[in-house]
C-alpha cells in the first residue's frame, strides 16, 4: 500500500484543531499518546536503504509498520506496510533477538479526525504541533486550501528530521524526541 501524506506547522493544538474542524473534517479518533520506536541493525542497513521499521504504542494496541523509501515529488509518498501485534513488548524482545535495536523513540499526542478523501491527525509533540493529512493527493491539496495552506507549507519530513534540525534550539539533551512528562504537552 502506498502511504501519501504532508505535514503543516501550527502555533497551538487549539489552533490546528479549530482550523482543522474549521475546514469540514469530522473526528474520528480521541487525543491520545502514541509511543513510536524506530528500529534497525547495528549497521544501519534499513536507514542506508531509507526505510523504517517502526513499533507504535497507541493506548492498548501495537502496531507494527514498515516504510520504504520517500519516492520523490510534492508529497510525502512511499510504500506502507501495517498490522496490529498482540504484544509489542514480545515484539521488541524478538526484535532484539534478531538484532534489531531501538535507535530513536518519539512521542506524540494524536488527535484524529475524517473528510473527504483524507485522514487528519492532530500532532501534539515535543518539537511543535503538526497537522497530518493522509489520502490521495485531490484530497491533500483541496484540505490543506480549505485549511488556509498550500504547497509552500508543505513539510514532506519525519519527526525524526524535524526533531534533529531542532533539538539544539529547544535544548533537548537526549536523542529522542520524548516529553519531560509524559502527562502533559507543549
Amino acid at each position: 500500500m502506498l502511504e501519501r501524506e504532508v505535514k503543516l506547522r501550527f502555533d497551538t493544538p487549539d489552533e490546528a484543531r479549530r482550523t482543522v474542524i474549521a475546514a469540514g473534517a469530522t473526528p474520528r479518533c480521541p487525543r491520545r499518546l502514541q509511543q513510536d520506536s524506530l528500529f534497525d541493525t547495528d549497521d544501519d542497513s534499513l536507514r542506508h536503504k531509507r526505510c523504517v521499521l517502526r513499533i507504535r504504542q497507541d493506548g492498548a494496541a501495537s502496531i507494527l509498520t514498515f516504510k520504504g523509501p520517500v519516492q520523490p515529488g510534492p508529497m510525502k509518498l512511499r510504500e506502507e506496510l501495517e498490522t496490529a501485534a498482540a504484544d509489542g513488548e514480545v515484539l521488541r524482545q524478538i526484535f532484539d533477538r534478531l538484532g534489531l535495536r531501538a535507535w530513536f523513540r518519539y512521542e506524540k499526542y494524536r488527535e484524529e479526525f475524517t473528510a473527504e478523501g483524507v485522514i487528519l491527525a492532530v500532532d501534539e509533540t515535543p518539537v511543535g504541533t503538526f497537522v497530518e493529512i493522509e489520502g490521495t493527493s485531490d484530497g491533500i491539496i483541496a484540505m490543506a486550501a480549505a485549511m488556509g495552506k498550500g504547497r509552500g507549507d508543505y513539510i514532506l519530513d519525519s519527526y525524526y528530521g524535524l526533531f534533529m534540525r531542532t533539538r539544539e534550539a529547544l535544548g533537548f539533551r537526549g536523542q529522542d524526541m520524548v516529553f519531560d512528562d509524559p502527562g502533559r504537552s507543549q
